[in-house]
């Protein structure tokens, strides 16, 4: 992946990602995949089938020089945000207020999961006030020598009424099987979730 620079990164590298609005989730045990490439109806959750048509998204993605020193700059079609700059460095040293892949990576998974925590909430008949998620994106090296996304973790915590733990764990492992980001990460990584209520301790 980063060729024969001899500033090839050889440690993990992690990127965190806050998105207020949504919570903290449970481990949760990898999902079994499952093989569905029939039409696009088919393969998706049943969730997001009965409310969600096909949906694309577009981004572009300039870069000018070579890997170790060169740089690049991100844009988004709808136009939220143009031009975010990122580097090696910014991927695997002192990411000197640029971007990466894995922080990018990390938000639309934690805005993903975060969304699919609150329509659990709110199918169990206990919408949250305010959830918070963290997500940690993993990108490290592995035994051929290659780099990889490793792992995802979420961390959720949650402002519901009328809630205990449990049940918020339980719903916390049903958001995870159906988040899509979750289950496109699973196929070559681990992803966990730890979810919390609003004044628990994070030790509890």
């Amino acid at each position: 992946m980063w060729g024969s620079s001899s500033s090839a990164p050889t440690r993990i590298e992690r990127c965190r990602a806050s998105v207020r609005t949504w919570p903290v989730v449970p481990r949760v045990r990898r999902s079994t995949r499952v093989s569905a490439r029939s039409s696009p109806q088919s393969a998706r959750p049943d969730a997001y089938a009965s409310s969600v048509p096909r949906v694309q998204r577009e981004a572009t993605v300039t870069w000018e020089g070579n890997v170790a020193r060169g740089s690049g700059a991100i844009s988004a079609a709808t136009g939220a945000f143009e031009e975010l700059p990122y580097s090696l460095a910014s991927r695997v040293e002192t990411p000197d207020g640029k971007t990466s892949p894995e922080e990018l990576l990390a938000a639309a998974h934690a805005a993903c999961y975060a969304m699919s925590l609150a329509g659990e909430l709110a199918g169990a008949g206990t919408a949250p006030d305010h959830l918070d998620v963290h997500a940690t994106v993993t990108l490290d090296q592995v035994e051929d020598g290659s780099h990889r996304i490793v792992a995802s973790e979420l961390l959720a915590r949650a402002r519901v009424k009328e809630i205990d733990a449990d049940t918020l764990n339980r719903l916390a492992a049903s958001a995870s099987a159906g988040c899509p980001f979750t289950k496109l990460i699973e196929a070559s990584a681990t992803v966990t979730v730890n979810a919390t209520l609003e004044g628990e301790s994070d030790g509890d």
